[in-house]
């Protein structure tokens, strides 16, 4: 059994109303709440929380190359936007990092895990006027899936055989192999449901969904606004709401400063103290699952070389760029993508630390005295990110290695040098389980494998956990996966970054989720004026 008690049929496992924290304990826990800087509104008071008011936020991300296909967000502008205001998934990640229901009332599985079938919640409608069923569900979640499909979510939903309603509000979905963790995948931002007319999306870029606003204008990389849908199905608060994309940090907290925007992501940790001491603003910094990583093309030379990999790893300070970059909002990162708030963190496994002459010793062992390389970074892969290359750099020439740091303009980044340089900054959300966020970014061929990796062995770890359900054999299988991305990867993980915002103290908040910046990305939904 993979989760929950057993209902009447006797095979089954359900997920839903009281059973559901029995599942999220047992079969797909997630991440927990942590406290913020500072205190936040007890959960109480999110019963006295009031409409109206327009909600102006300051992001450090957004292209002009974006689009509002879900299956093409890429960033917080996108997540916050297009996933957390105008679409729902079938399940969301609560406040407390459970996982909840949003337009799937409840599931449940059989006892291998193969097959899962969600009710859906009735009543709902897009913002179009059209009934939520569930061949909307069932033609969204295809979007993802066809042969020419680009959409980062297309791995999730590889291990899919078969999707069909079972009437206008059940949906059945049976997979090639076990998923413990299935009903969590439908958390992921890009799986927001769309309307559907003939087994097919209508148009999967016009933003039309059954979330909490409905979009009045989009101006991709600039801005993008909207009004409170008066149908949604759940309690949303602003009358409406602006998102503008600020990249440059300290035009992002000027502002602030000056009651231009209400809140701001991925605030400057050098002068964040700064904002501290004014009384109309509050700082909160969130623990979560987001690291900073450089990522080398491993099907580029010299990064198809694992000793060159390695020396890279070896290359770095990692705690002094926590110290200086993070300021001490964050932890240490051991090359690979599962942190300390993930369920199978491998907290064992040794800490890799700065060594220039183990560095040397795999430049030896890769047949070299000297290596240069590029290093291609801007503050628009992470804040500070410019700074990190730098002192990288300081770190890896007394191993011998030259890193060349080339400054990129923030705008078209991820579309012009992410995955298409040979080595280069990024950032990282991270996802609330192992398998979402090896699946997302490190399995063979997945549209988001920015080192271009491919291992054998972990690909059939990855596939073989997904099915288990002993516990201990699950967390070993995780265990081992990390080992191997962290020695074998073509990622270096230097460190992992709270979530540093800072917002007017005219904003309300209960606790914030830390599944995703900006509360899991749900602040347009979530928060209200006081």
């Amino acid at each position: 059994m993979i989760s929950g008690p057993k209902t009447s049929n006797g095979d089954k496992a359900a997920v839903g109303g009281t059973t559901r924290r029995d599942f999220v304990k047992t079969g797909a826990a997630v991440v927990a709440a942590v406290p913020i800087v500072s205190a936040a509104v007890p959960r109480s008071a999110e019963a006295a929380a009031k409409k109206g008011g327009h909600l102006r936020v300051g992001v450090g991300s957004g292209s002009t190359t974006h689009t509002l296909d879900p299956g093409t967000l890429e960033d917080t502008h996108g997540l916050i936007f297009s996933a957390g205001a105008l679409t729902n998934c079938l399940t969301v990640v609560g406040k407390d990092g459970s996982l909840e229901p949003d337009l799937a009332e409840s599931w449940e599985s059989t006892k291998d895990a193969k097959s899962w079938t969600f009710s859906l919640r009735k009543g709902v409608e897009f913002h179009n006027g059209q009934s939520f069923t569930a061949d909307d569900v069932v033609a969204s979640l295809r979007h993802h899936m066809g042969e020419e499909s680009k959409s980062a979510a297309k791995p999730l939903l590889s291990a899919i055989t078969e999707i069909k309603t079972d009437g206008a509000n059940r949906v059945t979905v049976a997979l090639s192999g076990g998923n413990a963790d299935f009903p969590v995948m439908l958390s992921d931002y890009h799986l927001g449901i769309m309307p559907s007319k003939d087994g097919a999306v209508v148009d999967a870029e016009s933003g039309v969904g059954t979330g909490p606003y409905v979009k009045e204008s989009f101006e991709p990389g600039v801005r993008s606004t909207g009004t409170r849908y008066e149908n949604y199905h759940r309690d949303t608060y602003f009358d409406s709401v602006e998102l503008l994309a600020i990249h440059d940090v300290a035009a992002r907290t000027n502002a602030l400063s000056t009651g231009e925007v209400d809140i701001i992501d991925r605030c400057d940790l050098k002068t964040v103290h700064l904002l501290s001491r004014k009384s109309d603003l509050e700082i909160t910094s969130i623990a979560g699952t987001q690291h900073y990583t450089f990522p080398m093309r491993t099907d580029i030379s010299p990064y198809d070389n694992n000793d060159v990999r390695l020396a890279l790893k070896y290359g770095v300070d990692r705690q002094k760029l926590v110290d200086t970059i993070l300021r001490g909002y964050g932890s240490l990162g051991n090359d690979h993508p599962i942190g300390l708030a993930n369920r199978f963190h491998a907290g064992d496994l040794p800490q890799r630390a700065y060594d220039p002459d183990k560095a040397k010793f795999h430049m030896k062992k890769a047949g070299l005295d000297t290596l240069t390389v590029d290093l291609h970074t801007s503050d628009g892969a992470f804040g500070g990110a410019v700074d990190a290359a730098t002192l990288y750099r300081e770190h890896a020439s007394k191993a011998g290695i030259d890193i060349n740091v080339v400054r990129e303009p923030a705008d078209g980044y991820w579309s012009n040098v992410w995955m298409n340089k040979a080595w280069c900054a990024c950032y990282w959300s991270g996802r609330p389980t192992e398998d979402l966020m090896f699946s997302s970014a490190y399995q063979t061929g997945v549209p988001w494998n920015d080192s271009f990796w491919s291992h054998a062995k972990f690909d059939a770890l990855l596939i073989a956990a997904r099915a288990e359900t002993d516990e201990a054999k699950r967390r070993t299988m995780y265990f081992d996966m990390q080992q191997i991305v962290s020695d074998e990867g073509g990622v270096v993980v230097p460190m992992f970054a709270n979530y540093v915002g800072a917002h007017s103290t005219k904003l309300a908040h209960g606790y914030i989720g830390k599944n995703y910046d900006m509360d899991g990305g749900r602040i347009l939904e979530r928060w209200w004026f006081a």
